[in-house]
């Protein structure tokens, strides 16, 4: 293979550029042109490619977001529109594509290899990236790492205010349908509760929740009555009306003598931007050498996985030369993605049954 590109779409994370830095010197090194799309599919269909060299990567690997740039493309489902896509590559004399990004990222690059349509014989391997850690078949996400340390960083300041004044807070984080950031934050930050859309907990049920672990801290003898509460976005309240609500029954219980104070931080995109942690930048480069590694010695319709997954079928899963990652079909990836979001996924299953049997330790 003499050239390849680099695509990043969707949602940016953290660690992106870390893997666009690796992918192009190690294709560089190996004899390859590496060109980048800017702008994700929507610049891939214009046919807005750039050659990179190593000299416009080489300190990118600190920095948040994606150089590329990103953008959502809903034509992209289009066959024709696909067509298009690969002949601005064919043109170009591009053979192969590194895709990194999420759920929608990953399904446009089984698309655009559909071997249905794709008579150009366009080659493409695929790099998770989403802070919401909603890719199946991949036990972390670029990007992840980091947005926890972040949420974690954050509530750790709120605590301070928290515990100063008594009050309760109820910190939103990202997250989309999947609420892995809401959990593993919760049990970083020693949050009082945490709010997570595969509960599936009616609206009652949810301000019980976090009125039980209110209700506790106010019954604490000589201790602080602060209360830190994590939700994730997808939580089908709104954090107002849980405000609203959750006020009403504590007072309701502990009686309108008791001073309870409850305020909001949502943090949104703050939980996306910022420096890539370390384990971020590590994971992002060891995936992009595993990736174009691949690409250029003929695999395609892989995505690269961070540590290897157990139990895979036969066929669907091969090793990559580093120990902490493998290379896992497509197909196989984006049917346990879709599983893990509509919540019948073992491990979605596993994971609401163990913070189902730790809830009431959270509140003590």
């Amino acid at each position: 293979m003499k050239r390849f590109a680099i695509l990043t779409s969707g949602g940016d994370a953290p660690g992106m550029n870390a893997a666009i830095r690796a992918a192009t010197l190690l294709g560089v090194g190996k004899g390859a042109e590496v060109f980048g799309v800017m702008h994700g599919y929507e610049g891939l269909v214009a046919g807005e490619l750039v050659p990179l060299l190593p000299k416009e990567v080489a300190s990118i690997i600190r920095d948040g977001g994606t150089m590329l740039g990103s953008a959502r493309c809903l034509a992209f489902h289009e066959r024709p529109v696909r067509d298009e896509a690969r002949a601005h590559l064919a043109a170009a004399g591009i053979e192969g594509l590194v895709v990194i990004g999420g759920n929608g990222s990953l399904t446009g690059m089984q698309a655009i290899t559909d071997p249905a349509e794709n008579t150009t014989g366009l080659k493409a391997i695929g790099l998770p990236a989403s802070i919401d850690n909603d890719v199946g078949v991949t036990r972390l996400a670029i990007g992840v790492d980091t947005a926890i340390n972040t949420i974690v960083d954050a509530c750790d300041k709120i605590s301070d205010t928290a515990s100063a004044h008594d009050r309760t807070f109820i910190v939103e984080v990202m997250g989309r349908d999947c609420g892995y950031l809401a959990m593993t934050s919760a049990i970083a930050s020693a949050a009082n509760a945490v709010l997570f859309p595969e509960m599936d907990k009616s609206e009652d049920e949810i301000v019980d929740t976090v009125a039980r672990a209110v209700i506790t801290a106010h019954r604490r003898e000589g201790r602080s009555k602060k209360v830190l509460v994590i939700k994730a976005e997808g939580v089908r309240i709104t954090t107002d009306r849980l405000q609203e609500l959750l006020d009403a029954k504590v007072k309701a219980e502990l009686g309108h003598h008791v001073k309870t104070e409850t305020r909001v931080t949502v943090l949104g995109h703050v939980v996306r931007g910022g420096r890539p942690s370390a384990l971020d930048r590590q994971i992002a480069s060891r995936l992009a050498n595993v990736a174009v590694q691949a690409l250029l010695s003929g695999e395609t319709r892989m995505m690269a996985a961070w540590l290897p997954p157990i139990g895979m079928p036969e066929g669907m899963v091969k090793p990559a030369g580093d120990p902490q990652c493998s290379l896992v079909d497509i197909d196989r990836v984006l049917t346990e993605t879709r599983a893990m979001l509509d919540g019948s996924s073992p491990f979605v299953k596993w994971r609401k049954k163990v913070f189902q049997e730790v809830e009431d330790v959270l509140a003590l």
